[in-house]
């Protein structure tokens, strides 16, 4: 998704303080430290996941919006020379690492703080499972969703492209019949990546109410979760 109005936030995860110090660079490796890091996203977009499992796992991080037509960032820099795709998310690290692609962002997020459970832990047989619905969504639902916002794209077009997504949608309202979350009774990073892109249904008069009581529920769900209203806040998706 396209947004061409851009503004920078800064976030504390401890309410009261001011937001984090400087970052320095300490020319080491430093994945695991507990510095700062920084979220480059657009409102709405597949970003928000990344943003909702920071704010799940209560890490200190800065956002910084990024207007994806331009590439540029507020202070009007290049966004291609911080990620060369010039997509978000985009996640830099405290050490000036930046790591791309959202799966892989919020897997990140996730082993940072494994006491959130938002992921199983590395080498488990449930990991696996995360990551394929990881997959299933960044293929199936995310990539799906995709042609429907090319202004290029003919109407006949996109009702093809609609109609292949109520096939996924079935699917998924069978799966989440019986349980909460994508991974059972445990909500997971997997859950802000489909509710993240579940919610460009209402741009496209997809009606999940009237056809998908079930994923209506979830998206209701999740919705509700402090984390997850916290960061639609911060995006200025809900007042």
């Amino acid at each position: 998704m396209d947004v061409t109005i851009f503004s920078e936030v800064r976030w504390s995860s401890r309410r009261g303080l001011s937001p984090p110090a400087p970052r320095r660079r300490s020319g080491k490796p430093s994945l695991f430290q507990e510095n700062s890091r920084k979220l480059y996203f657009s409102p709405g977009a597949c970003s928000l996941s990344p943003h909702i499992a920071l704010r799940e796992a209560g890490l200190a991080f800065d956002l910084a919006q990024v207007d994806l037509k331009a590439k540029t960032t507020k202070s009007g820099g290049d966004f291609r020379a911080i990620n060369p795709k010039g997509q978000v998310p985009t996640l830099e690290l405290d050490d000036g690492e930046v790591l791309t692609e959202g799966p892989a962002i919020v897997q990140y997020i996730a082993d940072r703080k494994p006491e959130a459970k938002l992921a199983p832990a590395a080498g488990t047989l449930e990991r696996y499972r995360l990551q394929e619905w990881l997959n299933y969504v960044t293929s199936e639902m995310h990539k799906g969703f995709s042609p429907l916002f090319n202004p290029n794209a003919p109407d006949q077009w996109k009702q093809t492209v609609k109609d292949m997504l109520a096939q996924r949608l079935d699917f998924l309202s069978k799966k989440l019949e019986s349980k909460p979350y994508l991974m059972g009774g445990t909500f997971t990073v997997a859950d802000g990546y489909l509710f993240t892109i579940l919610g460009w249904g209402k741009y496209h008069n997809i009606d999940y109410a009237a056809k998908w009581p079930v994923l209506q529920a979830y998206q209701d769900r999740v919705s509700e979760r402090p984390a997850v209203q916290a960061a639609l806040k911060a995006e200025g998706l809900l007042k």
